[in-house]
């Protein structure tokens, strides 16, 4: 059994917050994105508090550019 061939996910990389907020086309969706995975355990309430100061004060954006489809592909991750 090789759990590797069938996950496409490089061992040991594991999408960050950033990475899904990144991808999102509204700040509403990144708000979803933050209270999710707040909800989760995966961030903490602090640091879901300044990601959703981050995002009201200066944008979605200010978590980085848009991710395209492909990115990772691209970018050698998977």
């Amino acid at each position: 059994d090789n759990d590797a061939a069938s996950s496409p996910v490089v061992e040991g990389f594991e999408p960050s917050v950033v990475h899904f907020i990144r991808r999102c086309d509204s700040e509403s969706q990144a708000r979803e994105i933050i209270d999710y995975t707040e909800r989760r355990g995966e961030i903490s309430s602090r640091e879901a508090q300044a990601m959703r100061a981050q995002l009201k004060e200066k944008g979605l954006r200010s978590f980085g550019p848009k991710l395209k489809p492909g990115h990772y592909l691209r970018h050698r991750y998977l």
